[in-house]
Parts: C-alpha cells; structure tokens; sequence
C-alpha cells in the first residue's frame, strides 16, 4: 500500500509530506484548493508524461517520491525481482522534472525509464478518475472493465499472441500470393534460359578444353610443319644433326678420358645430352604420326564456341562462368518450382492458427458470459442501492471471432440498461442521464476495484452528480472497500467524507502574490468543523456541528 508521498516545487505546492494509512482516507478542501493535486503528483511516480509547467513558479525543478510497503504484493515483488530492481519490502518511486521539461525517473534509487515506473505503478495503485462516466461509454473500456473483473490477463496474453501470431503469417501468405503472378513470369523466362543451357549441355570444364582444343586445330598446319623442322635438327637431318654431332663429340670426349679421368664427368653429362635430345626427337615424331588435322571436327568446335560465346553474352558472364550460371539458374527454378508448395503449407499455418485464435476467443466469451452474469445481478443491486431502485443492468457478450477477430478475441460487449418500470435494456449512452450515469460508474468501479490485485485506490471525484441518501450510500460502500483495501477518495460530499477512516484536508495560502497549497490531516474534532462546513458552507451553526457529528457517529 501507499505508506507516504513528499512533494517539493510542484504546481502550487511548495513543499508537502504525507503519511497514508489503511482503511479509507477522504480528502476535502475548499474547491480551487488543490485537492486532487497530490494525485497528479503521485500520477507522475507512475510513469504519467511530464512538463515543464508542473515546476512551481521561480524553481529549477521539482520532485516527488511515493513510498510503498509490499508485503501483501507479491506481484510487485515479483516484478522487481525480474527486473533486479528489488530493495526489501519497500519501494521507493521518484521523479525529477526540471524548469526545462526534463524529467527523470528513479526505482529504489536507481534510474529508470518513466515506462518502466508505468509497468511497476499499475501493480501498486489503481486511479479511477472524475471522468471514468465518460469513458464507461466507450465500447473498448466497458471490455476492459469486464475483463479486469474476471481476471482475464493470462488468457487475453494468450490471445493476443495466437492472434498476432496468425496475423503474421497470413501476411506473409498474402505478399507470397501477390507475388505469384510475377513468381509465374520469372519461373517462365528461367524455364526457356534453363532449356537453352539444357541443350547445350555444357561441361564443367569443357570450354576450356574445347578452347585448347579448337586452337590446336585452327594451328595444326604450323604444328606439323614446325614439328619437322624440329624433327630434321634433332636427329632426321641428312647433312647434319644435332643427335649426331652430339654422338661425335661423346666419342671425342671418351677418347679423352681414357687419357684423362678430369675428361669422364663431361663425357657423361654428354650422354645424358645425347639421349634426352633422341627421346625428344622420338616423342616430336611420334605426335607427328598422331596429329589430328580433321576439318570436320574444327567446324563442330568453331560452331560449338560460337554457341557458348552467345549465351554467354547473353547472361553477361565469361564463357568460363557459364557452366556455374547453368547450375544456379536450375537451383533458381527449382525454388520457384515449389512456390505452390509453400502456398500450400502457408495456407495449412493460417488455417490451423485461426482455428487456435477462434478457440481462446471461444474460451474468453465463454468466460466473459459467466462473469457477466455475475456483475449483471451486482451492478442492479448496487443501482438499486443508489436510488435506481427500478433499475436494470446487463451486459451483452456476443461472439463475433469469425469476422471480428482482434487481439482481445472476438467478442462485441455492450453495457445495457433500464432506469425506468417496463423500459426496454438499452445502451448506456442513450438512455443514462448525468447523474445516472455517475452513480452507474461509481457502482461498476466500487465492484470491480474488488477484483483488481493492487493493494492501493483512489477515488478522485467519483461522487459529482451525487447527492442525499444517494451520497451516504455511496460513502457506506467506499468505507466497506476499505475494509480490505486501501482506499483514499476526493470529495466535495460530507456524507462521503464521513464514512472515512480517517480525513485529510487540503488548503490553499496566498501571501505577497504567491500561492501555496498544505494538506494535513485533521482530528476527530477538525473532521467535524470541515463535515460542518461541507453541510452548511460559509455558516456554520450548533445545528450543522451537530449533523456533521451524527455522520462520523453513523459511519
């Protein structure tokens, strides 16, 4: 619960310190004063958006720091320990704004940002505004409401997964369907490129064979002429030869060694000379004997180069590359080949994941039907307590999953209701009147804040539009609220403020053209002054302390 809040330089409070206790605490004050200040202080410990205007006048900053103790809020604790943010059994939130607009945030010291002070805030207090009437109208608020009563956030978490889960891949399956027409024209023109390719049937390493080979050919008459001469100088020469001048000159050189051993290594190195130079000569002779010099074959090569140089022209690539083109030009096709497949298989996701998220939004409007019942039957009591005593509530729960769908299921919830004898259930907006409307919401709010798992609430203004025995039933609910919860509620009505376990009052000061707001808490004989002065206004008689007495004895 909310132990305390200090508040410095912020709007027209300069500095304030407040201890909060358990039960319901009732804050009054003249109007103008300030009295919903506090809350609009604490509002920003709870990661609301800051400004610059929230800085008193003539100050560098302001500051606020809330402290809460935890021992009955494990989700908080819980929530601190998965962010590591935990100090104890206390939580201290904090908020800095400086003249400039700057803010910043603290939990338990550390800095953090004002989103996660939002996170954590909704796990510590619950604020129902002066205009929670107005949004009560609202189709989506009137679900949440429900919702919250039910305890839904497990399954509406499931929800919204499954849903945005389907979502994703239906869009995915909707940009592959858009994308067939031209996946079709692609897969055409690769499937005539791939024929092409087939055709020509290219090796992985032919063309650099056809290549050698085609130049080979194209040359052959400059070989096998070239090859003879070589042949003649070798060894074939009538006059003479390089074989037989080397035979000679071996013998000279042997003859020499015999005289001379210095002579025998050149004699040697002669004779390996000699027979290289005739293995040469052989080998020259023999691919004479082999060489190729077919016409037909050299224009099968001329046409078949011809072909590769085109295609290769024509997917802009080397003649070299064009075998490795071929092979992903195939492996393209093959994957657009299976285009349908994964139609197909994308189609069997959505299908089955819009048949999971039709069957968590059938177990929420299932859900939702039977908590509706329940806050049907406790809503037009509760009216009936409020001077509605002909009143009717209803809640319409109507399945639309099929057409509908949304991240909080497939459900259209209307709040319906009967003021009058014999008037049919209708939508709260036409039929309500003002302060129907208010005592409908405060009804709806007093129920479902038992419900909401945060330990702390606040009331601001929830009672305008409610007067007489209406307030005083009013004020019996909130003080019962408070029983179990800590509940603090600003307001104008003294039948309100009287059923309070306690009383703060708030006040505003203006000296040398500066204003200042103090709240305080105020005794069981101050408590009867300011119930007083909220029964009779600026008069207040023996008869006024007297009835203002009577509602502090009856609560």
């Amino acid at each position: 619960m909310l132990a305390d809040i200090t508040i410095q330089n912020f709007a027209i409070v300069k500095s304030l310190e407040l201890e909060f206790s358990k039960g319901m605490t009732a804050i009054t004050g003249e109007t103008g004063a300030g009295k919903s200040i506090s809350i609009d202080a604490l509002g920003l410990c709870l990661g609301d958006r800051a400004d610059a205007n929230m800085v008193r006048p003539g100050e560098k900053r302001a500051e606020i720091s809330a402290s809460f103790t935890l021992e009955q809020n494990s989700a908080a604790r819980r929530w601190l320990q998965d962010n590591e943010l935990e100090d104890g059994d206390d939580c201290i939130l904090r908020r800095v704004i400086t003249k400039e607009g700057r803010s910043r945030a603290y939990i338990n010291g550390n800095p953090v940002p004002a989103s996660q002070q939002k996170a954590l805030g909704q796990l510590l207090i619950n604020i129902h505004g002066q205009h929670a009437h107005q949004q009560l109208l609202r189709p989506e608020h009137q679900i949440t409401l429900l919702d919250q009563y039910a305890g839904h956030q497990s399954l509406l978490d499931k929800m919204a997964t499954r849903y945005q889960r389907w979502r994703r891949t239906k869009n995915e399956l909707k940009a592959l369907i858009k994308k067939k027409d031209d996946i079709d024209a692609q897969q055409q023109l690769l499937e005539y490129q791939v024929g092409e390719l087939n055709e020509l049937a290219l090796g992985e390493e032919e063309y650099q064979q056809i290549e050698e080979e085609h130049k080979r050919l194209s040359n052959s008459g400059d070989i096998a002429m070239t090859s003879q001469a070589v042949v003649d100088l070798l060894s074939d020469g009538e006059e003479t030869n390089t074989l037989s001048l080397l035979t000679a000159a071996q013998q000279r050189l042997s003859e020499l060694a015999a005289l001379d051993s210095h002579f025998s290594p050149l004699a040697e190195m002669l004779e390996e000379a000699r027979i290289q130079t005739q293995e040469t000569s052989q080998e020259v002779s023999g691919y004479l004997d082999q060489l190729d010099m077919d016409p037909q074959r050299l224009q099968y090569l001329d046409q078949r180069m011809s072909t590769i140089m085109g295609l290769s022209r024509k997917h802009h690539v080397q003649p070299e590359a064009l075998y490795d083109t071929h092979q992903q030009l195939i492996k393209e096709l093959e994957k657009l080949a299976h285009n349908d497949e994964a139609i197909e298989q994308l189609q069997a996701q959505v299908d089955q994941q819009f048949a999971d998220c039709l069957d968590t939004a059938e177990k929420l409007s299932k859900s939702r039907r039977r908590y509706a019942k329940e806050l049907n039957k406790l809503i037009t009591q509760s009216m009936h307590q409020l001077s509605m005593e002909h009143g009717s509530f209803e809640i319409q729960v109507e399945n639309k999953a099929e057409t509908h769908l949304s991240p909080l299921g497939g459900d259209a919830v209307a709040f319906l209701v009967s003021t009058n004898p014999g008037q049919p259930l209708q939508p709260l907006s036409k039929v309500a009147s003002g302060g129907e409307l208010s005592r409908i919401s405060l009804a709806i709010q007093v129920i479902t804040a038992q419900k909401v798992e945060t330990p702390s609430l606040i009331f601001d203004e929830v009672d305008v539009g409610i007067s007489g025995p209406t307030a005083a039933i009013v004020g019996k609910l909130l003080r019962q609220l408070g029983d179990s919860t800590q509940v603090m509620c600003v307001t104008h009505l003294p039948q309100v403020a009287g059923c309070g376990h306690q009383q703060m009052f708030v006040a505003k000061d203006t000296d040398k053209g500066s204003t200042t707001t103090r709240m305080y808490p105020l005794d069981y004989k101050a408590r009867i002054s300011e119930l007083a002065r909220l029964l009779g206004g600026s008069e207040i008689t023996e008869r006024t302390l007297a009835n203002a007495e009577d509602l502090l004895v009856a609560a």
